[in-house]
């Protein structure tokens, strides 16, 4: 694969308004989304899991929001110079993407409902469902757009909230969502095999907008879509920084809340080495996971 990788020319460009330490990454493989989902394909393709709509809903939010990112990451590997999709375009589709896997979740699945943390009542929220399932989707797929800056840091983090809600399937009795999230970590290690410090491959808006999308579309199908911006803290966290960011640059007339965001930029200008930044993100998304896993077994 990182041949193919190769011969495409696909390296990742480096903003220049980042931190210098990251002009160095110029140029390294990107589009390694494509091992994570296509691991995911394989391994659905082998447990014969295909023809259950569980799983169909999730696989087609991935990879539907996986070719549209690999789109970006070619357009923006192979143009001099070279430009994304633009962000208006980009935006659309993701929206759109979100509204049809949100539908789906609601006519064909037959989801209309929420489990408040700590109460084994369900919430049924009818027609409402659909745009708050768009909505988590086309966030959490931008969340973990944002948090992909550091080598590992996007890909652990989300192992940790996809094994987490593999264990909350797991104890609904969800056997197609449980494969489904233990298929996508097994992706995203074999994945890190190649994105640990210094990264040979990113997994660029292939893989970050696919893990988003799918995170959030497993979220909806357990019904514990209210835990997700706990078991997903990081990227709630990276978010808010930019969210917080330009609010404040913009209220201020020019003054900055944060060194730079997303929110690890910040921590590396105050002089944090890339990976103890990333470790330490780690370990709070992994506490961030099981808070979540222990509220949903009350």
């Amino acid at each position: 694969m990182l041949a193919g990788l190769r011969r495409l020319g696909v390296g990742k460009q480096i903003r220049l308004e980042g931190p210098e330490t990251h002009q160095i990454k110029t140029g390294t493989l990107t589009m390694g989304g494509i091992l994570i989902w296509g691991s995911v394909f394989a391994a659905t393709a082998v447990s014969n899991t295909v023809n259950n709509l569980s799983i169909v809903v999730p696989l087609w939010a991935t990879a539907a929001t996986g070719l549209l990112g690999a789109a970006d990451d070619l357009l923006g590997s192979l143009r001099q110079p070279p430009v994304g999709m633009s962000a208006r375009l980009k935006f659309s589709l993701l929206s759109l993407i979100a509204i049809i896997v949100a539908s789906a979740s609601y006519f064909g699945l037959g989801l209309d409902y929420l489990f408040i943390p700590t109460s084994p009542d369900r919430w049924h929220i009818g027609l409402f469902y659909i745009p708050l399932a768009a909505l988590a989707i086309l966030a959490t797929a931008n969340a973990v757009n944002l948090t992909d800056g550091l080598d590992s840091l996007a890909g652990v983090c989300a192992a940790v909230a996809f094994a987490a809600y593999g264990i909350i399937a797991n104890l609904q009795g969800q056997a197609a969502v449980v494969t489904f999230c233990f298929t996508v970590v097994g992706g995203l290690l074999a994945f890190l095999w190649f994105n640990a410090h210094p990264a040979q491959l990113f997994m660029g808006d292939t893989g970050s907008l696919a893990l988003g999308a799918a995170l959030a579309t497993v979220a909806l199908m357990t019904g514990h879509l209210l835990l997700l911006p706990l078991i997903g803290f990081i990227f709630v966290a990276e978010t808010l920084s930019v969210i917080l960011q330009v609010a404040y640059f913009k209220l201020t007339g020019g003054r900055r809340l944060f060194r730079m965001s997303p929110l690890h930029h910040h921590f590396e200008l105050l002089g944090w080495s890339e990976t103890h930044i990333a470790q330490r993100f780690w370990l709070i998304s992994m506490l961030a996971a099981m808070m979540g896993v222990a509220l949903a077994l009350i």
